[in-house]
């Protein structure tokens, strides 16, 4: 693991937090650069980014907290300290979600025309963010239980190997990504993209929670991300078949 890229006297520069100033920034210049083929006016793309920044951040910190809550009820200085990562996707979803909510309405920008747009970007930012997580050493997977298992690795908090579910996630994520590009340059129907994106992704946190080895058990053998994944695609789906009902529909009427 390299959780420290380069020191410069006092100063260190940490690999997680610049693979996700990587994926944010690559997300960001490509959201920015093909916007106006979405009639979305690029002036507002980089005050959007800002405060989705910074929403996901803090949403993402307090879901992480409250997750470890007993740490930080004994080490409340630590709440700060982001160097060693500490941020749950989720809990940067929603807190940016709203944010978004609140930027697009006030600007009167279309919701899901935006979502649809940005929804393969938001899967490759978190792709090259799970890299982060891998070099830095946090959100690693279990014990690798099968002697042998070719891609286990050592991490510095575990003398065992472990499997690598930072890396398995940002293959997954990178495949979601392609998945929702090929889809977008195709005819689909308003939220479909975004929609996609919500499904594919829970279904994959789900999967890959079995296998992670630092989230503990909320209820029924599930973690809270496992249960948020099962709200997040129950939510998703209804919504999916839905807006694809109602666009063949749109369809038939038209011919």
């Amino acid at each position: 693991m390299h959780p420290v890229i380069l020191r410069i006297g006092p100063f260190s520069i940490y690999s997680y937090g610049v693979m996700v100033a990587l994926g944010f920034g690559l997300a960001t210049a490509l959201i920015y650069k093909n916007a106006a083929r979405y009639g979305i006016d690029k002036s507002k793309i980089i005050d959007f980014a800002i405060l989705i920044l910074f929403a996901g951040i803090v949403g993402a910190r307090v879901f992480y907290v409250l997750s470890n809550i007993d740490y930080y009820i004994a080490n409340p200085f630590e709440i700060l300290n982001l160097s060693k990562g500490g941020l749950v996707w989720y809990g940067g979803f929603a807190s940016a979600l709203l944010a978004s909510i609140w930027y697009l309405k006030k600007n009167s920008i279309p919701f899901w025309t935006f979502a649809d747009f940005i929804a393969p970007y938001i899967a490759l930012a978190q792709g090259l963010g799970r890299i982060g997580c891998f070099l830095n050493g946090c959100c690693f997977g279990m014990e690798a239980s099968r002697p042998g298992y070719p891609f286990a690795v050592i991490f510095p908090d575990s003398h065992t190997l472990r499997h690598p579910t930072q890396v398995h996630s940002s293959l997954a994520l990178l495949f979601i990504f392609i998945v929702l590009r090929i889809r977008q340059e195709r005819p689909h129907f308003t939220g479909q993209i975004f929609l996609a994106y919500c499904i594919l992704y829970s279904m994959k946190r789900y999967i890959l929670e079995y296998l992670r080895g630092d989230n503990p058990i909320l209820t029924l053998g599930l973690t809270v991300s496992q249960v948020i994944s099962i709200l997040v695609f129950s939510i998703s789906i209804p919504l999916f078949l839905y807006k694809a009902f109602e666009w063949k529909r749109a369809l038939l009427r038209s011919k």
